[in-house]
């Protein structure tokens, strides 16, 4: 699977800060007085490469010549080992879920092709020679390079079309990020071992870990991360170093855990189903608020998202989110004692982070909200009418978990799709209506109560208290078949009842659905024992 890569770092800090280049008898980034304007040319170099080397493929039909020309172009300007180390970036985004070691083979075999065919005086023909060699080594049996579960389909294909196929492959991002930084010893100790193979072992752990961060973001985090390593493992004092440097690097750090999340749910879900998310997620914490007050809030975070977590500006994400932060402060201090509290720090991501992190609020004691009428859902504005129905649900359900009220909207959508194109609208409306008026009510307060429970309690007393519930609804279980019930459940509530939950993993955790209708949709989802809340 053939993807050759990625961008060089970039500054996100100011003033004349101490940056990486690779060091070529080092095999490690050595440090360089540079300024912005030579960070920026830098950039600029890298994202050409990163566009061109992503895209290669899908280029050819442009002409070999060019994409050779540009390639080894910017491999000649980068020179080899930072194209190595950004390669070792961009296929560790892409391939999330492979092993060092097969990152590692890549990696080697796309350094290679370039470092040969970009030689003076080759062969014009050996860059497409190479890269034709690399696809059908893709194919083989005994591929070293990372596995995907749609290479054979591919590989059914010859040339071109098979070449296209393998580079639009990528993995599913990881669920929930794995990286863990060690001590700070055993940093530095594995530093002086190998300082090559620390930094490249680091660079694919957490480029892996948060695939989904705008690629600029990933690259200033990883790029000052390895400063402050190179730094600190060789200073007198290192304690008091790496937390100086670690204080520097904490807005940089958040920027990229909340943009690893936020991006991660826009990948999987989409601008318009990101949107009503985010109206939930909103309405959950300050379920006070009103559908106008939240919705254009929502509408404006779906557009940071669309505009920043592909982008390749530098500071897109950054400046972006903090001015759609202090928005979310202007509209919504004054609701909530708790949110007004997080906009009273001084950084504005570390703001974010701590509204993103509030608890569901008590859902305040309102009546059953009017659901849409036949006209309204088959109307021209039918979908922000189911928006504003499930919008009510959430401000009186808040600690149903995300992924439930996805999967209402989700049918919502598909009973709006095939009713209101259906030869008798007011009977299949009608029938619809009438399943969901049966069994979502308490399958909502199922899922409420759960969650609320979860976010009540602390975690032992959780799962003693599931065990418990149990013990009663079960009463037929062995001992070991209980056990394994209460761990289900249990990690179902620590990874899907928060906010901040993966989607692509809560969403494997529930069943689709076999019906079409919303209760249908939301009572079926527990069963095969994913996430039992029945």
């Amino acid at each position: 699977m053939l993807t050759l890569c990625p961008a060089a770092g970039i500054n996100h800090l100011s003033g004349n800060r101490q940056f990486l280049h690779i060091n070529a008898e080092r095999g490690f980034p050595a440090r360089f007085l540079g300024g912005r304007r030579k960070t920026s040319r830098t950039m600029r170099a890298a994202v050409t490469l990163l566009l061109l080397l992503l895209a290669a493929a899908r280029a050819e039909h442009r002409g070999r010549a060019y994409v050779r020309d540009k390639v080894c172009q910017e491999f000649k300007t980068l020179g080899k080992d930072q194209f190595r180390t950004l390669t070792i970036i961009a296929n560790s985004r892409k391939y999330s879920n492979a092993t060092f070691e097969e990152i590692n083979h890549l990696v080697h075999e796309i350094v290679s092709l370039a470092e040969t065919c970009c030689a003076e005086g080759t062969d014009p023909s050996c860059y497409d020679a190479g890269s034709s060699a690399l696809s059908a080594k893709s194919c083989s049996s005994r591929s070293p390079f990372p596995a995907h579960p749609g290479t054979a389909e591919c590989c059914s294909h010859e040339g071109l079309e098979r070449k296209l196929c393998l580079a639009a492959l990528r993995h599913p991002p990881q669920p929930v990020p794995k990286y863990l930084q060690p001590s700070n010893e055993e940093i530095c100790q594995a530093f002086k071992k190998d300082p090559k193979d620390f930094a490249d072992r680091f660079l694919y752990e957490y480029a892996s870990s948060y695939s989904q961060a705008p690629l600029p973001v990933l690259l200033g985090s990883t790029r000052t991360f390895l400063s402050m390593v190179s730094t600190c493992c060789i200073s007198p004092t290192p304690t008091v170093c790496f937390l100086k440097e670690k204080l520097e690097r904490k807005n940089l750090s958040l920027l990229t855990l909340m943009s690893n999340r936020v991006c991660s749910r826009f990948m999987a879900y989409g601008k318009d189903k990101v949107t009503f998310s985010y109206l939930a997620m909103l309405a959950q914490k300050t379920p006070g608020a009103s559908f106008e007050d939240l919705s254009p809030l929502a509408e404006d975070a779906a557009e940071v998202f669309s505009q920043c977590c592909d982008s390749v500006a530098e500071d897109c994400m950054q400046k972006k989110l903090s001015e759609h932060t202090a928005k979310i402060c202007s509209v919504l201090s004054a609701r909530d004692g708790r949110l007004a509290d997080c906009c009273q720090g001084k950084n504005i991501i570390s703001n974010y982070f701590c509204i993103s992190a509030l608890q569901p609020a008590p859902a305040p004691g309102l009546p059953q909200p009017p659901k849409p009428t036949n006209k309204q859902l088959c109307g021209e504005d039918g979908a922000r009418h189911v928006k504003r129905y499930l919008f009510e649900l959430r401000r009186r359900h808040t600690s149903v978990p995300d992924i439930f009220l996805g999967k209402l909207y989700d049918a919502s959508e598909k009973v709006i799709r095939e009713c209101c194109s259906a030869k008798d609208v007011p009977a299949c409306l009608d029938s619809k209506r009438q399943q969901m008026d049966g069994e979502l009510p308490p399958f909502l307060e199922k899922a409420n109560q759960l969650c609320g429970e979860y976010n009540k309690l602390n975690f032992l007393d959780f799962k003693k208290k599931l065990r418990e519930s149990l013990m009663r609804t079960t009463p037929d279980a062995s001992p070991e078949q209980l056990g394994l019930l209460v761990e289900q459940r249990a990690e179902f509530a620590s990874t899907c009842c928060p906010a901040t939950s993966p989607p692509l993993y809560c969403t494997s955790k529930v069943k689709p659905p076999p019906l079409v209708a919303v209760s249908a949709a939301l009572g079926n989802t527990c069963k095969g024992g994913s996430c039992l809340l029945v």
